[in-house]
């Protein structure tokens, strides 16, 4: 079951989030959106939807440094272990919290506004319970790994990390993520799900960013009221002739 786990099931993800993706897009580019709902109701969404997008950015990041950097990097600038879990369970905690919030509210929103609520499709249902599921398992694992520092079996950095930046050369090491936490295992299953999922739901968006904002032209607006435009003629006041004198004669 380890071995199916953590030394296949990762890269079966990636197989469906990758290939899910290049067939999404090749065969549904008008499904690929977010299906705003932003006309039916603007004021939860102004205040869920930049929360929860905002905390996201910081949890990847924390997810980049926890997972990505090794330990001995941190040590090496001269980060100790109890700055490191201060920093976690702060900055972890502060994101975790704002994210599912963020989502939360979302959710109410949607449940009781009627337009959107009846545009909630079974998948975007689906996806609220993992990305929920995935959210608040990992607000779970931040209080549980911060509140036991010193303890080996909770050190999600010698067991999770290493497993995972593993998988990037192809040699899972099955074992270290075996030794996590069981709290950790569910996040990491929740989490691969979700990915899973992504291409088929909503959140498919996010694969497409519209970076080339940071690189278009400004757009020049011009008021109406500069006079007319070349080669147009020019207003009269008062009633303008039909042509009937010019019929008649």
């Amino acid at each position: 079951m380890d071995v199916l786990l953590w030394g296949v099931a990762p890269y079966l993800m990636v197989v469906v989030l990758v290939g899910g993706s290049i067939w999404r897009y090749r065969y549904d580019k008008f499904g690929w959106t977010t299906r705003s709902s932003q006309l039916y109701e603007s004021k939860l969404l102004r205040i869920g939807s930049p929360i929860f997008h905002y905390g996201l950015v910081f949890v990847i990041a924390g997810h980049f440094v926890g997972l990505v950097i090794p330990k001995s990097w941190t040590n090496a600038v001269g980060m100790s272990e109890t700055l490191y879990h201060w920093l976690a369970l702060t900055v972890g905690l502060v994101a975790g919290v704002s994210t599912l919030f963020g989502i939360a509210l979302l959710i109410v929103r949607r449940r009781r506004t009627g337009p959107v609520f009846m545009a909630t499709t079974r998948n975007d249902k689906a996806m609220y319970v993992f990305l929920v599921g995935a959210i608040a398992l990992g607000v779970w694992t931040t209080l549980v790994s911060a509140a036991q520092p010193t303890n080996p079996a909770f050190d999600y950095r010698e067991t999770v990390s290493p497993w995972f930046r593993s998988l990037f050369v192809f040699q899972p090491d099955i074992a270290a993520m075996s030794a996590a936490p069981d709290e950790f295992k569910w996040h990491t299953l929740v989490g691969m799900a979700l990915f899973a999922l992504w291409p088929f739901t909503r959140l498919v968006h996010a694969l497409t960013a519209p970076f080339h904002y940071l690189f278009r032209p400004y757009i020049v607006y011009r008021s109406r009221d500069t006079g007319p435009a070349p080669g147009a003629r020019p207003s009269r006041r008062g009633w303008e002739s039909i042509g009937t004198r010019d019929r008649e004669r």
